[in-house]
């Protein structure tokens, strides 16, 4: 059992934050390397090998921050509900950092086209979180609404 199996137990919020986690990484694993692959072909038949590096570049970035989000939540389960917010806040911020920083390393870089980089990432990332949000709607989260 790992550690954080074992928080859920002993930590009902827990176990709410990680039931969610799943359903959303499932449902994003699911609906956005298709997207992505529609991308990447779509991308290399307009624009050729510079075409499908770009895009396959964004892709990966797009993922990685996607799945990077969704790996902050299983981490962060078994802490405090304030704690979860500053973590997923303080992930939020160094992800865009990092990617402005990957984007602008990449910026000179010849072999990949700028535009299917950018719109394979925007894409990515809006498919991801639309089948994030659909999963968190579609998962049964116990909720307290105060009168």
């Amino acid at each position: 059992m790992s550690e954080t199996e074992t928080e859920a137990q002993e930590n009902p919020h827990a176990k709410v934050v990680l039931q969610a986690a799943r359903a959303m990484t499932k449902a994003s694993l699911l609906v956005t390397p298709p997207a992505v692959l529609v991308c990447i072909v779509l991308f290399s038949i307009l624009n050729g090998l510079p075409g499908f590096l770009g895009s396959l570049v964004g892709a990966v970035l797009a993922m990685l921050a996607s799945l990077s989000t969704l790996g902050l939540m299983r981490f962060s389960a078994g802490q405090d509900p304030m704690f979860v917010m500053v973590i997923a806040l303080g992930g939020y911020v160094v992800k865009v950092v990092l990617l402005f920083g990957a984007l602008t390393l990449l910026k000179g870089v010849t072999a990949l086209h700028p535009m299917s980089l950018g719109i394979t990432m925007i894409v990515a990332i809006l498919v991801a979180a639309a089948a994030e949000f659909a999963a968190f709607r579609k998962t049964k989260i116990p909720t307290i609404i105060p009168s």
